[in-house]
């Protein structure tokens, strides 16, 4: 069965070290993709999104332009950020995903733990369509992917962690054949 990733209820978002002593949290509000899953056969879960990295929103308007920057995200060479799945293991609707992660042009194998709701229809007022819930959790070390800007705080420390924790928490759609 396929489900398209709602893009109004879909984000992907991001949280990670800064200064040592607090999380940064941002998100990427145009998501879109296709899940295929069949609750009667979850092995053959797959996975494939699109960020669209221009829908960076940190809240402070600074550093989101420095993020969408050649220092980070290089938006203008580099306008997405995507993620297929490669491999599963599921068993109901909670599992792994292992796929390939490209950033800045660069992939590299993640695994996403990965955790889907019952299915449920929605009532014919909001919609009618028959809908699903997903949330996946990854940790990447942002280096891997040419994330290098940083700066020094003295005693060997950093000011921004290498370690990135990623989320996608959405809604997916029941494709409907035309």
């Amino acid at each position: 069965m396929e489900w398209h990733l709602d893009p109004d209820h879909t984000v992907a978002a991001f949280a990670v070290q800064h200064l040592t002593i607090a999380k940064v949290r941002g998100q990427f509000n145009k998501v879109s993709g296709i899940l295929t899953f069949d609750p009667a056969k979850p092995a053959g879960t797959g996975l494939t999104v699109t960020i669209d990295v221009i829908g960076l929103y940190t809240g402070i308007k600074k550093r989101d332009i420095h993020l969408a920057s050649p220092d980070f995200f290089d938006v203008l060479n580099q306008p997405t950020i995507t993620f297929r799945s490669t491999d599963c293991a599921m068993a109901g609707r909670r599992g792994r995903l292992t796929g390939e992660l490209t950033i800045r042009g660069t992939s590299r194998p993640i695994i996403l733990e990965v955790q889907l709701t019952e299915p449920i229809k929605v009532p014919a007022e909001l919609g009618g369509e028959t809908t699903l819930g997903l949330a996946a959790r990854t940790t990447i070390n942002r280096e891997d992917f040419g994330l290098n800007w940083n700066f020094p705080l003295g005693a060997g420390r950093l000011g921004i962690a290498k370690e990135v924790e990623i989320t996608l928490d959405g809604e997916a759609d029941l494709a409907v054949a035309d």
